[in-house]
């Protein structure tokens, strides 16, 4: 998984939904500094470069300045999704979601400039001080289990945290009507994790609303700072109104007494929201309920002036900033109510308030919904599979859905610059404004969009939905640039860039990430709907475009071979230099990075990629793209091809090929620490002894013959517990290596040198399940290693699931414990598809 090591500027000026229309490849920025080149501006540059160079005139620097416009323009293709897809005009049930995967619970208009809502929660009185304030998920805050038990990726979830002697149920549920998206409702339930607690404890919670721009918010105070209800209005979402109502008793109407307070200021920054909040709890209040004794908390300050809110004017330009707390004991449930303005008109004035009793059916009725539909879909029931595994895959399933999220914003970009002869030095420039609409691997650790995930993702979230599968993949390619490139993660906006390290915000444009959003593409062509191969026709000038610049830009030392560029260079610190743009991080490449290198996972990615385009050219009747691609397909499936470039007879596997010597390793160097020690052999060219996951991607990718007689040993080193083979799924690297559990510097344990990981053991699943169901000598074997490799699997991931409450990045292959961030309900999700047997 290509992690690394582990401000938005303002829309342009016709408006935020030019922007998603340019991200699309339509009109765009005037000022030519981002979004696509307008025809003649293209064509002029073009021709400044021919006859400069024709002419002799600094033809290599202006070569290398076109390039790094190119860079930062965006493709001229038309978009793959309609013009503002996201709008409450044409998608209305999907403005409005759980599009902040990074709080623990938040929703937000899929806009540019969208509002915010959200909540944070604190336990009051348990420790000295200002109490530890709940707002965005934590990889080490002591938040946990937390998670999804339903959600439908559009209208309903139910989510429950725990949070040491708490335990929080929040709920959603959004009802249709008007032209702004609709009325939407919350539940938020405290209770005591454990029943019978006879010291019940003072808990507040955190409801806030944030404005992005020059939206108007209207808060309509009460007694005791309680307030009414929040009037508001924007262009997007016409007049809306927001109401926190009573607490009440879980599970009844008993009114609770609660305590109110209540802050409005400008928008800080959504980066900064949870400590201007924490900055803000210093005042002592008493929570007086009557009949019970006084009890002391910290809150807001409890007024709503305008100077409170800063200089004059000064909330005006950024945004506001408005947060309602209400403390009391628990148990107790909460709700909030939004309500469209134009969902009451034309005749719908008397419409009920979505709350109380009417919210409570709403949710139940969507809970069996999405149970029914679940079973329907993915038939786990049916398959005998016990009630842990079906909460499992719910859980599964929900968490991805959960996780989806919507940004805006610029990213930062390198753009390539290898020119030869030349060595120009340039400094990261900013992208066009753009919006993303993506999954997310980890709430807590990485909620932003990652290229190679998001083709997992979508493999099981097609399933459930195929038209979000649209949206998302839609919105990837509405990041190509105008070389064809997508950057390999996307870190979009204040809120995604607040959560990365400086060093890590840069995305190069040379560099490629596996094109795994084709694996979705292919079960499109698969399933034949209507509405998705309308979607592969807009499609496919972006995907071709894509897959083009992969092919050509990627391409090795020798025909029909590829490299990966973009690895780390061989620092004496590194035991191997890492290749991130790979996905696989620190799994062992050659030891010494040289152009002469040939990668075997690159090269079987460019092969499916050839026969999914060419297969899409040949449905959709694009009889030039067919051309070709149909020759380079055939010759990437050549198994002759493969053999000569990649199998290496004295490993008895596939391999990659590069300058390399096994004899590395780290040794202790004072003071420097661990350091990289080379002795002999020396490194020369040779294939690189590195069994594992790349080992396996001609099978993993169904590349080979079923009669091949490569594919015999491909079982062989799958099937062998000294090799790949363990109770809890296949290593990622053999047990037998010497790079097996290594980390590769002082500070850098092992990643993918070992451990199980989902993703791939996906893959290997399908491909053991599509060779057991095809004619051949190793049909019988297939078959068999599918059953228990399924087994292995899913048995660990539950026991892992219920021991713990998560999904993790990786397991370990010595005793199955999870590891690595959590929760992690990206593409180990795919257990859900593994247990459905849906490959």
């Amino acid at each position: 998984m290509a992690r690394g090591d582990r401000r938005r500027r303002g829309a342009p000026a016709d408006g935020p939904r030019t922007a998603e229309r340019a991200a699309r490849g339509g009109p765009v920025r005037r000022d030519g500094r981002g979004g696509r080149a307008r025809g003649a501006a293209g064509g002029a540059a073009l021709a400044l470069v021919v006859l400069s160079l024709a002419l002799g005139l600094s033809g290599r620097w202006l070569l290398a300045w076109y390039r790094s416009r190119r860079a930062v323009m965006l493709h001229s293709a038309p978009p793959a999704l309609p013009p503002d897809s996201s709008s409450p005009t044409v998608a209305p049930d999907l403005f409005w979601g759980t599009y902040r995967p990074h709080v623990y619970f938040g929703m937000k208009t899929r806009s540019p400039q969208p509002l915010l809502t959200g909540l944070m929660w604190a336990q009051q009185g348990t420790t000295p001080g200002t109490p530890k304030l709940r707002h965005t998920c934590e990889q080490g805050d002591g938040v946990g289990p937390y998670g999804w038990e339903f959600h439908d990726g559009v209208s309903f979830g139910r989510q429950h945290i725990q949070d040491g002697a708490l335990r929080l149920t929040t709920e959603f549920v959004k009802r249709p009507g008007g032209q702004h998206g609709g009325d939407w409702s919350w539940r938020v339930t405290v209770e005591p994790q454990a029943s019978g607690t006879s010291a019940l404890p003072l808990v507040s919670l955190f409801f806030y609303v944030v404005t992005d721009g020059k939206e108007v918010l209207v808060p309509e105070v009460g007694a005791k700072g309680q307030l009414k209800f929040i009037s508001g209005h924007t262009s997007e979402l016409g007049d809306f109104r927001f109401t926190l109502l009573a607490p009440t008793s879980p599970g009844d109407t008993t009114p609770k007494y609660g305590s109110y307070n209540v802050f409005w200021s400008s928008n800080p920054g959504l980066p900064l929201l949870t400590e201007m909040v924490k900055s803000r709890l210093n005042n002592w209040f008493q929570h007086r309920p009557p009949g019970a004794s006084p009890e002391r908390y910290l809150g807001l300050p409890g007024s709503l002036k305008w100077d409170d809110r800063g200089p004059s004017g000064q909330g005006q330009g950024q945004g506001q900033f408005l947060i309602q707390q209400v403390t009391l004991k628990v148990p107790f449930s909460v709700e909030l109510v939004f309500e469209s303005g134009s969902a009451r008109t034309g005749g719908s004035q008397a419409l009920e308030q979505l709350a109380g009793s009417l919210l409570t059916h709403a949710l139940e009725s969507h809970a069996e919904a999405f149970r029914e539909r679940f079973e329907k879909t993915f038939r786990l029931k049916e398959k005998g599979l016990s009630p842990e595994e079906q909460a499992l895959g719910q859980g599964a399933l929900s968490g991805l859905l959960g996780g989806i999220g919507y940004f805006y914003g610029q990213g930062l970009v390198l753009p390539d610059m290898e020119v030869e002869g030349s060595e120009q030095k340039v400094d990261p420039v900013l992208f066009p404004s753009v919006p993303l609409f993506t999954a997310v691997p980890s709430r807590s650790f990485f909620p932003r969009g990652f290229l190679w995930d998001e083709g997992f993702h979508q493999l099981v979230i097609q399933r459930w939905d195929p038209r979000l599968t649209r949206e998302a993949i839609g919105h990837w390619l509405g990041l190509l640039n105008a070389n064809g490139w997508i950057g390999r993660e996307q870190v979009l906006g204040d809120e995604a860039r607040a959560r990365v390290p400086s060093e890590f915000l840069v995305q190069r444009t040379a560099h490629a990430n596996p094109p795994t959003l084709l694996l979705p593409v292919a079960h499109m062509l698969d399933g034949g709907d209507p509405a998705d191969l309308a979607f592969l026709r807009r499609a496919f000038p972006r995907l071709r475009a894509w897959f083009s610049w992969l092919h050509h830009s990627q391409a090795g030392p020798v025909p029909l071979s590829y490299r990966w560029r973009g690895r780390d260079p061989a620092l004496p610190t590194l035991l191997n230099p890492k290749t991130l743009p790979s996905g696989l991080d620190d799994y062992p490449r050659a030891s010494h990075p040289s152009a002469s290198e040939r990668h075997l996972d690159l090269r079987c990615w460019v092969a499916l990629g050839s026969r999914v385009l060419m297969r899409l050219a040949e449905q959709l009747g694009e009889a030039e793209a067919a051309a070709e691609l149909g020759p380079l397909a055939a010759s990437l499936g050549a198994e002759e091809s493969l053999d000569e470039l990649h199998w290496a007879p004295e490993l008895g596997v596939f391999a990659d090929f590069g300058n390399h010597t096994k004899a590395v390793q780290l040794k202790p160097r004072p003071p420097q620490g661990l350091m990289r020690v080379v002795g002999r052999p020396h490194p020369h060219l040779q294939y690189v002894d590195a069994l594992g996951y790349v080992s396996l991607f001609p099978f993993l990718l169904r590349l080979l013959d079923p009669n091949s007689p490569r594919l015999g040993p491909m079982l062989d080193v799958l099937a062998d517990r000294h090799q790949l083979w363990s109770p809890f799924g296949l290593r990622s690297l053999a047990a037998s290596s010497p790079f097996y559990s290594q980390r590769n510097s002082e500070h850098d344990p092992p990643y993918w040198r070992g451990a199980v990981w989902l993703n791939v053991n996906y893959l290997a699943l399908g491909a053991l399940h599509y060779y057991g169901h095809l004619e051949g000598p190793h049909q019988a074997r297939a078959a068999r290693l599918h059953g228990e490799l399924r087994a292995n699997l899913v048995g660990n991931v539950r026991r892992q699931y219920q021991a713990t409450g998560f999904l993790w990045e990786q397991y370990s292959d010595q005793d199955g414990r999870g590891m690595g961030c959590r929760p992690f309900q990206g593409w180990t999700s795919l257990v859900l598809l593994a247990m459905a047997e849906d490959y």
